[in-house]
C-alpha cells in the first residue's frame, strides 16, 4: 500500500485506552450484530466534497486546511492526483464507498463540452481504481448550485437558458452514474426555492422542478440506469426557503407531482435540525411512509444557525438513528451512512479528516450496539405496545378496522362520565424512560 498521507492503516483497539486515537473502539466490520455483520448495517462512505475539496474556510475566514495534494498546483494535475489520494483514504479507512458532486472532481471550461472533457478524464482514473479495489459509489449527484449561473436556482431558475444548461449538466451526470456503477442518485436542490415570494412564481418554480425530474427519470430508464433516485430535503441557507423543507413536504411534492414511485429521501441530521426536528423524526417520516432511502452522518451546533456538518459524535442522537435503521431492517434499498462532514477549523491537519471520521464511525457503531440491544429486550416495542393496547380489542378494534363510525361511536361516549375517561388514560412516565436509554448507552457499552 502506497503512504501518500503518511498515516497507517485504522485499526481496531478496543478500549485499549480512553483517548480517542487513530483506532476504533467500537467499529468491527465483520462483528455480527441483530444477524448481520456491522458493514452490512452501517455502509459507510465519504464524502468527496467535504473530505478532500472543503477549505474549512467560514464567514469571516479563508481556509486553513494543509491537504499532500496541494503541491499539485494545475488544476487538472491536481484532480488527477486527488483521485489516488482519495481511494488510498478509503482503504485505509476500510470503507467501501464514496460520494461526490461532479463538480468536486475536476475544473469546468468555459462551454459545458470542455467542462465534461475535463470531467471524464477524472473519471477515467475512477474507474480504474474502482475496478482494482472494488470500492463504488454510493451516489453521485450534480452541482446545480455552485456556479454564479445558479443565482436563482437550476431546476427552478426563471431563466430558460440556465434550466437548459442544467439538464444538459444533469444529463452527463446520470451518464457517469450509470458507467461507475452508482447504487444510488441524489437530487440535493441547494438553490431550488425562493428568496422573496412577491417576485416568485410559486407554482410555476415548483413544476419546472418536477418537469427537470420527470426528464431524469425518463433518461434512466432510457439508458438502464437502476440508480435508486434519492431527494435530499433541507429547510432553507442558502435559500430563505427551499422547497424540499423537510421529509413530509418533500414526500407532499413527489406525491403532488406523480414521482413518488421513482424516489425515496437521503436524510441528513444537520438538516433536520435546521427544520426544526429531531434526525429520528424525519427518518421515522420516512419511514413510515415507505421513503427511507439513505442517510447523511453528521451533526449541527444546536447554538448556531447555520449548517455545520460536524462530524457525528452525539451517542444519544446516534443511538436513535440506528434504533430506526433496525427497526426498518435496513437503512433503505441501496442506502448506506454517509459522512457528509467536515473538521472543525481549527482542526486543520491532513491526519483530522482521519481522525474525524473514525470519530464519526465508532459513534454510529456505538450507537448500533445500544440500539441493538433495546431490540433485543423489546424495550421500545413493549413500551408503545403497551400504550397503544386499548386499540387491540373491543372498540378500538372497530375503529382501526372501519367498522366504527361516528354515530355508532357517539352511542358509546354519551353516557360515560369524566371520571372514567380520566381512568383510561396513564402517565407516560417520559423521565424514566429517557433515563432507560441513558442507562443502555451506558452499561451497553461499558459491557461491549
Amino acid at each position: 500500500m502506497s503512504d501518500l498521507w503518511n498515516v497507517d492503516a485504522i485499526p481496531f483497539v478496543g478500549k485499549a485506552s480512553k483517548v480517542q486515537g487513530l483506532g476504533f473502539r467500537y467499529y468491527e466490520p465483520e462483528r455480527i450484530v441483530a444477524g448481520k455483520p456491522m458493514k452490512d448495517w452501517l455502509r459507510f462512505a465519504v464524502a468527496y466534497w467535504h473530505t478532500f475539496d472543503q477549505r474549512l474556510v467560514d464567514p469571516f475566514g479563508d481556509g486553513t486546511a494543509q491537504r499532500p495534494y496541494d503541491r499539485f498546483t494545475d488544476p487538472m494535475d491536481q484532480a488527477l492526483a486527488k483521485v489516488d489520494y482519495t481511494f488510498e483514504f478509503y482503504r485505509k479507512l476500510n470503507v467501501k464507498y464514496f460520494c461526490f458532486h461532479d463538480r468536486d472532481l475536476a475544473p469546468e471550461g468555459d462551454t459545458l463540452r470542455e467542462t465534461n472533457a475535463k470531467l471524464d478524464r477524472v473519471v477515467d482514473r475512477i474507474a480504474e481504481l474502482q475496478a482494482e479495489t472494488g470500492i463504488t459509489p454510493l451516489w453521485n449527484t450534480s452541482s446545480l448550485f455552485t456556479n454564479p449561473r445558479f443565482v436563482s436556482g437550476a431546476g427552478t431558475s426563471p431563466y430558460a437558458k440556465v434550466f437548459t444548461y442544467s439538464a444538459g449538466q444533469l444529463k452527463h451526470s446520470l451518464e457517469i452514474a450509470k458507467r461507475l456503477g452508482s447504487e444510488n442518485y441524489v437530487f440535493w436542490g441547494g438553490r431550488e426555492g425562493y428568496e422573496n415570494l412577491w417576485n416568485t412564481d410559486l407554482r410555476r418554480e415548483q413544476e419546472h422542478m418536477a418537469r427537470l425530474l420527470q426528464m431524469s427519470v425518463d433518461y434512466a430508464k432510457e439508458i438502464g440506469l437502476d440508480a435508486q433516485f434519492l431527494i435530499e430535503p433541507k429547510p432553507k441557507e442558502p435559500t430563505t426557503h427551499q422547497y424540499d423543507f423537510d421529509a413530509a413536504t418533500t414526500i407532499a411534492f413527489l406525491k403532488t407531482h406523480g414521482l413518488d414511485d421513482h424516489f425515496k429521501l437521503n436524510l441528513e441530521g444537520n438538516h433536520a435540525n435546521l427544520a426544526g426536528h429531531t434526525y429520528q423524526h424525519e427518518i421515522r417520516v420516512a419511514r413510515v411512509a415507505g421513503m427511507l432511502g439513505s442517510l447523511d452522518a453528521n451533526q449541527g451546533d444546536k447554538l448556531i444557525g447555520w449548517d455545520m456538518d460536524e462530524f457525528p459524535s452525539d451517542l444519544y442522537e446516534t443511538t436513535a438513528v440506528m434504533w430506526e435503521v433496525l427497526d426498518e431492517g435496513q437503512i433503505g434499498p441501496h442506502g448506506g451512512l454517509n459522512f457528509d462532514s467536515k473538521p472543525r477549523r481549527t482542526s486543520f491537519t491532513a491526519e483530522d479528516l482521519f481522525r474525524g471520521h473514525v470519530v464519526g464511525m465508532d459513534t454510529y457503531a456505538a450507537g448500533l450496539l445500544v440500539a441493538a440491544q433495546m431490540h433485543e429486550d423489546r424495550f421500545i416495542e413493549d413500551l408503545v405496545g403497551e400504550r397503544y393496547s386499548s386499540f387491540d380489542e373491543g372498540v378500538g378494534v372497530s375503529i382501526e378496522n372501519g367498522d366504527a363510525n361516528l354515530s355508532t361511536l357517539e352511542e358509546l361516549a354519551l353516557d360515560v362520565p369524566q371520571s372514567e375517561l380520566l381512568a383510561a388514560t396513564h402517565s407516560d412516565h417520559l423521565e424514566s424512560v429517557k433515563g432507560t436509554i441513558n442507562n443502555y448507552i451506558v452499561d451497553t457499552l461499558g459491557q461491549a
